[in-house]
């Protein structure tokens, strides 16, 4: 298996009984604990991206599940589709976004996920893409999207380089 699994007691590993504690099962976190001071601060960075900011809960979802379906990972796909109708968006949004069509979207989120999918891509962005983000968006926005976006590479290539299994398809004994 290409899964580090990792076999632990919650109770002596402390790193991811306190993470999932607040978050439930998480196989994300259960494969990082192999390194227990690098799962608090990847659980704390995460909760302070994706906490409430300049940006609205939606366009964050949105923007990590376009970034999830660009690198084709299932695992952020699977856990960040369900975020994103709880943020408030519809089964025919999220085919949009992944289709990448964009239909159903403002012309700020569709800046937004023009962004997101370039600089997912590429690490970079085509000149006309800044434009319309500084358009769009305040300083502090820009920010707050940049981060989600390099928040959701990161998760999805820990995932799907280690190959993380969604939590439905395996059962972890503690």
């Amino acid at each position: 298996m290409a899964y580090p699994a990792k076999q632990f007691d919650t109770e002596k590993d402390a790193a991811i009984a306190e993470v999932e504690r607040q978050t439930g099962p998480s196989n994300f976190f259960r494969a990082m604990s192999h390194r227990p001071d690098t799962t608090r601060a990847v659980f704390q960075f995460y909760q302070t991206v994706m906490s409430p900011g300049s940006i609205s809960e939606r366009l964050k979802e949105m923007v990590y599940l376009a970034v999830s379906t660009v690198n084709e990972c299932a695992y952020c796909s699977d856990h960040h589709e369900a975020r994103a109708k709880k943020a408030g968006l519809t089964d025919e949004e999220i085919e949009d976004l992944r289709a990448e069509t964009d239909y159903h979207f403002t012309e700020q989120e569709r800046v937004a996920l023009r962004y997101t999918r370039e600089l997912t891509r590429t690490a970079s962005t085509e000149h006309g893409t800044r434009e319309l983000l500084e358009i769009n968006f305040q300083p502090e926005q820009q920010v707050e999207l940049t981060l989600v976006v390099g928040l959701a590479n990161f998760t999805n290539r820990f995932n799907n380089g280690l190959g993380v299994p969604l939590e439905k398809d395996m059962h972890w004994t503690a």
